[in-house]
């Protein structure tokens, strides 16, 4: 009795047929009115790094300039400690570029965390509004093929959740 319980299992499930949702993550996320507002912030605090990385590369080379022209005038002393100089202004220069470009990451990360939280939100209502087990994201190629009668196109609905 028990192994033909275990062996219609398969088949009872079978009858329940599971409903899905998918969207273009992406596209929603940018659909979402913060979204340019994010953006600009991160377009304003990328100009700001810009300029400032803008400012030290002219520092260095006007430094680098100036020392070309004088250093066959120079004594060996003055003309080691001229390098070193400058090779510690291209280390910070450096380093800073490496640190704008991990806090850009981070400002971006942290702007986009609370739409993305939203977004989250929003599609765990339409999952439960509509009965879906989950829903898929259609982003890079995740998922070349949906049978539209086994799933629904959630996107506009999710735009819709918007306004």
């Amino acid at each position: 009795m028990l192994l033909l319980l275990l062996i219609g299992m398969p088949f009872a499930a079978g009858a329940q047929t599971l409903k899905f949702g998918y969207l273009s993550y992406q596209e929603a996320l940018k659909a979402m009115p913060d979204y340019a507002i994010a953006q600009q912030n991160l377009k304003d605090l990328k100009s700001k790094y810009d300029a400032e990385m803008k400012r030290v590369e002219d520092e260095f080379n006007k430094k680098y300039e100036l020392f070309l022209d004088g250093q066959k005038d120079f004594a060996p002393a003055i003309r080691q400690k001229r390098q070193a100089e400058l090779q510690e202004m291209m280390d910070k220069n450096l380093a800073f570029k490496q640190e704008a470009r991990r806090l850009l990451e981070q400002a971006e990360h942290d702007a986009y965390a609370p739409l993305k939280t939203k977004l989250n939100e929003i599609l765990q209502r339409i999952a439960r509004n509509r009965g879906f087990a989950f829903i898929l994201n259609t982003d890079h190629d995740a998922l070349p093929y949906v049978d539209p009668l086994m799933g629904e196109n959630i996107t506009a609905i999710v735009k819709d959740a918007f306004k």
